[in-house]
């Protein structure tokens, strides 16, 4: 029944083509917020902690911080609403889900760039 709901998934629904990026690296995403009955795009620039799932159910989560404040913001890989992904900074993490870096404050939170 599974690989059922898996085919149907990977076969239906349709796939947008956004850029590649993994935890790590810094992205701002562009997604579209509707008002009544206005509609404008607004953006969220942030870390990847992880990214996780795969197929129509993959998510990935961003962190800032807002001031002292840090906020995060977990997309569905298809969410109608996302318009775009730009990834800003490649960076380098030896790990796939960085939650450490939740803990981390000021100079320490810096992350190393990936060497093209």
């Amino acid at each position: 029944m599974e690989d059922l709901v898996k085919f149907v998934q990977d076969e239906f629904v349709t796939k947008k083509e956004m850029a590649e990026f993994s935890a790590g690296d810094t992205i701002t995403v562009y997604y579209e917020i509707k008002e009544g009955n206005k509609t404008r795009t607004q953006f969220f620039r942030g870390v990847v902690i992880q990214r996780r799932g795969s197929g129509s159910t993959e998510t990935f989560t961003i962190r800032k911080m807002s001031g002292t404040i840090g906020v995060e913001r977990i997309f569905p890989i298809n969410l109608p609403a996302l318009q775009k992904i730009e990834v800003n900074k490649r960076g380098k993490v030896r790990r796939a889900r960085i939650f450490y870096f939740r803990g981390l404050t000021g100079k320490k939170a810096r992350i190393r760039e990936k060497r093209s």
